[in-house]
């Protein structure tokens, strides 16, 4: 049994500006993260056995939008809101179902 029943990672990375990638960091990841550490906590959901938000340097899927990945799946998201990230946590880590419409593919594209 692993020490928690999800671990959530947020990648936070932020690039300089003018780099040729986009960043997560500059889509409120490191803020959004927060948000649902404390959602967790508020939900009695947080800490061994439960769940983890963790902060993550780059995760190398930059031109998909902000991402987090959730363990031990390695079910891979996007999101924009509070209301996306409350739904992963109802959905997925509370009722065990991903959230298949906020999804990024598990596979990475084929390379021509």
């Amino acid at each position: 049994m692993s020490y928690y029943r999800y671990h959530l990672f947020f990648c936070t990375n932020k690039r300089a500006e003018g780099a040729e990638r986009p960043s997560c960091g500059y889509c409120d990841s490191g803020r959004l993260r927060g948000y649902v550490k404390s959602r967790l906590k508020e939900l009695g959901l947080a800490g061994a056995g439960g769940a983890r938000a963790n902060t993550a340097g780059c995760l190398d899927r930059c031109e998909e939008g902000p991402c987090l990945v959730v363990y031990p799946e390695g079910v891979w998201y996007t999101y924009i809101d509070e209301a996306d990230l409350d739904e992963i946590i109802q959905s997925h880590l509370v009722e065990g179902r991903p959230v298949e419409r906020l999804m990024l593919p598990p596979e990475p594209p084929e390379s021509d």
